[in-house]
């Protein structure tokens, strides 16, 4: 080639090479969540606090693993186990424990196998492989209806999986307390065989349950409109302390003639964040039906990641299987919720040791991980600008983020700024 055509193929490829792909992709919006906690660690006030994950803390503010976990993980390391694949449907021990812990292990449905648990990758991944299967194969209108507020993460889950999202009221501003009236009105002019999504007990992110007789009511509701029920159960255990009281809703669903679908996380509950151990039930007519499900799900999962992981579905495996260990977790996780409780006992009566003229009860009567204070956005940029309180705008806090060395300043803050 002569240099003046070497140059001009020079030139071409120049020009070509410069071009990007990805021109056209705009920056994200940042994670609300996140965001606060980048925030957070730029500050430099020794008595800053993050009240923005949702992560257990102990009363030293430090991540807390349990001791029936590190137990757990000696008993599985002496075994010498291999690393193999699991199934797609995942380790099979694990998926029926899951399901006796949400159903109870002498429920009729498990008795007469007309249900079907595939282990996920926590509660994300088995609220999306819910929402695949339910855009790929419910008869009805591809509508979920979401309480209004839900957590972050449902919207964009349903609608990446093809689904559209609705509401219906849940929380009300005023009270910091349930909107009972208005979520029974609104459930009773859903479309027939839309889907339904509740939050099986400690609501996120407000905290705020229904009483057993409301979700009787919801229920019966839910009956006459012919509503697929989609229950997300993200804190069985860690809301009240009790296993059992915390899956009520769940089992009284079922009981009521209700053939739910069901997502189950042990991120919570075990402290199994990072393991990311979850599980997705399907309720069905009858065996049959239900191993039709099974092997659609399968088929769902296999080009998604294959199989789940091994190691936290044998660490919890291992910890409901195992009676010592079992009884030991069900003092831990009881332990934990007793924290959470404490502590928004303790905020309140701060609140009122520096005279707050505002009703706090909501703080204690919500349950959970998260409270909503009713702190309005200008409230919480105080909070954060003069006190070095991180939350997010919407006025919800982390209570697992409160110990007995904080809740006092926390309390002097939340009434500095809603004197």
């Amino acid at each position: 080639l002569s240099h003046l055509s070497q140059g001009r193929t020079l030139g071409v490829c120049l020009a070509f090479c410069s071009v990007s792909w990805w021109g056209g992709v705009q920056m994200g919006p940042p994670d609300p969540i996140l965001g606060v906690t980048e925030a957070f660690k730029k500050d430099t006030n020794p008595k800053k606090m993050n009240l923005g994950v949702g992560a257990y803390r102990d009363d030293q503010g430090k991540p807390f693993v349990l001791s029936c976990v590190r137990k757990a993980e000696a008993i599985i390391a002496a075994k010498q186990l291999d690393k193999e694949y699991l199934p797609i449907g995942g380790l099979a021990e694990f998926s029926k424990a899951c399901a006796q812990l949400a159903l109870g292990p002498e429920n009729e449905v498990l008795k007469s196998s007309r249900s079907v648990t595939v282990q996920t990758i926590s509660g994300t991944g088995s609220l999306r492989i819910g929402a695949n299967f339910l855009a790929r194969f419910h008869p009805g209108p591809h509508d979920v209806y979401l309480p209004k507020p839900s957590w972050g993460n449902h919207t964009p889950i349903f609608r990446d999986a093809g689904m559209q999202l609705k509401a219906y009221r849940y929380y009300e501003p005023s009270t910091c307390g349930f909107d009972f009236k208005g979520a029974l009105d609104d459930i009773s002019k859903i479309p027939e065989q839309s889907i339904i999504l509740l939050h099986a007990c400690a609501h996120n992110p407000t905290g705020v349950d229904p009483r057993p007789e409301q979700w009787k009511e919801i229920a019966d509701i839910v009956k006459k409109r012919n509503l697929l029920v989609f229950f997300d159960m993200a804190y069985q255990g860690f809301a009240s302390g009790d296993i059992d009281r915390d899956a009520w809703a769940v089992r009284h669903f079922i009981e009521n003639g209700h053939n739910i679908v069901l997502s189950q996380s042990f991120a919570k509950n075990m402290g199994l964040y990072g393991e990311r151990v979850g599980g997705f039930t399907v309720v069905c007519k009858d065996a049959e039906e239900a191993k039709r499900v099974e092997s659609q799900l399968k088929i769902l999962i296999r080009p998604i990641y294959s199989n789940p992981p091994v190691n936290g579905a044998r660490i919890a495996a291992t910890i409901l299987n195992t009676p010592e260990l079992r009884s030991l977790w069900l003092e831990e996780v009881h332990g934990m919720a007793n924290r959470i409780i404490k502590m928004r006992e303790q905020l309140v009566a701060g609140l009122k040791k520096n005279g707050s003229s505002h009703n706090w009860q909501h703080v204690i009567d919500q349950i959970g991980m998260f409270c909503f204070t009713g702190l309005k956005p200008e409230q919480v940029e105080r909070l954060t600008k003069e006190f070095s309180v991180y939350m997010t705008k919407d006025g919800r806090i982390s209570m697992a983020g409160v110990t007995s060395g904080n809740v006092g300043y926390l309390a002097d803050a939340i009434h500095a700024v809603t004197k």
